[in-house]
């Protein structure tokens, strides 16, 4: 494991962890081209994850699981990553998640246990369906157009969701809907079914094999008890920094890739490789700083949500900066990548090209950019002179 792995490494259990993620990484790296090219979703990934107990890392000790902290999400998410930015991506959203109701108690126990029981037992996963096309990201306080109506015996919930990544493996998942009787919106745990149906529209720029493609519920049935209600602790969105650890993963695999190809690259008329050309080290200078500031903010972040369990609810100026700051640094990672590797990066046979398309995913994923500002400078102007 190289020098820029190993900074944030704290002890022997996390560097023996990231040396099997990374195992894993390099088989999906093998299978990532293929997954971009057809936009397909990774089946024998998921295997291979839920075969490593990588999908109980955020579950609790008490169900089986490895409960690792946010920090060791956001190392475990980097490194898988480095293999393949949709995978990774795509796995995030389910540990995540864990994560988020490990510490919020938003679910009730009896569910929360259930999930917990069937992601150790049986590689279960989770995600949550909120975006709509006409309503647009649920971040900016859109209501929902699917709704749920009430029945002796549960909810039927009507409607359609876009982006909903890991929708062809999942055999339940939480939608968001609005109750007309109640003028209310809430979410509901349900399972897939013959009401349940999978458009494949996800055919998009990067982030190709996510699988995130529209849900359509036609009165699909949610029972009486799958009414999300349980009372929420604000955590502060901390278990959102598996978005910018991705991307940080991928604009490390992107600084590797342009490194190797300096160091090996000799044109005849340099005499050498490039590498020992000064506008090439500028590059490679370039890319370090922008690499080791975000990852100094991204680890920084994760580990005062760690330690700082009473600071969380007022953590969301610094966790989304850390999320705008890495994929903001991250892509300039690659633009500088691929200036140093030259019209090759435009080349389909390497992987610079797709690692541009991915990394340009991430400003696309929430917080976005703008709502981070707004937020910073709120924070900014209530503070006390």
């Amino acid at each position: 494991m190289s020098k820029l792995w190993n900074q944030y490494i704290r002890n022997e259990q996390e560097h023996q962890r990231l040396n099997q993620i990374g195992e894993l990484a390099s088989v999906f790296a093998e299978r990532a081209a293929k997954h971009d090219r057809e936009g397909s979703f990774p089946f024998e990934n998921f295997a291979d994850l839920r075969e490593a107990g990588y999908l109980k890392l955020t579950v609790p000790h008490s169900s089986g699981g490895d409960e690792i902290s946010l920090y060791e999400l956001v190392q475990a998410q980097e490194r898988l990553a480095y293999g393949d930015g949709s995978t990774a991506l795509a796995v995030g959203w389910h540990i995540g998640q864990m994560l988020y109701l490990r510490v919020s108690g938003k679910w009730p126990s009896s569910l929360y246990e259930e999930l917990c029981r069937d992601v150790v037992q049986e590689g279960a996963m989770i995600n949550t369906f909120a975006t709509e096309a006409a309503t647009g990201s649920p971040s900016r306080g859109a209501k929902p157009q699917t709704t749920a109506v009430c029945t002796d015996e549960g909810w039927l919930i009507t409607g359609r969701k876009t982006f909903s990544t890991l929708s062809p493996i999942l055999d339940r998942f939480v939608v968001s809907a609005y109750i007309p009787e109640e003028d209310t919106t809430a979410e509901f745990l349900v399972r897939t079914s013959d009401r349940v149906q999978i458009i494949e529209t996800w055919d998009t720029l990067g982030m190709r094999g996510t699988g995130s493609h529209d849900v359509v519920l036609d009165q699909a049935f949610a029972g009486a008890d799958a009414r999300i209600s349980g009372s929420t602790l604000d955590e502060g969105g901390g278990w959102l920094l598996h978005i910018p650890a991705c991307y940080m993963g991928i604009a490390i695999a992107a600084r590797d890739y342009a490194l190797t190809f300096a160091k090996s690259y000799r044109p005849n008329q340099v005499g050498g490789p490039i590498a020992d050309l000064p506008l090439v080290q500028q590059n490679l200078g370039l890319m370090e700083a922008e690499l080791r500031s975000a990852r100094s903010v991204l680890y920084e972040a994760a580990e005062r949500w760690d330690r700082d369990e009473e600071s969380r609810p007022r953590m969301r100026p610094e966790l989304g900066l850390a999320k705008y700051i890495v994929t903001n640094h991250a892509l300039r990672v690659v633009d500088l990548a691929m200036r140093i590797v030259g019209g090759t990066s435009l080349s389909r046979n390497h992987p610079l090209e797709r690692y541009y398309r991915d990394v340009r995913a991430g400003l696309h994923n929430p917080p976005m950019d703008n709502n981070v500002l707004s937020l910073l400078a709120a924070d900014a102007l209530a503070d006390e002179n």
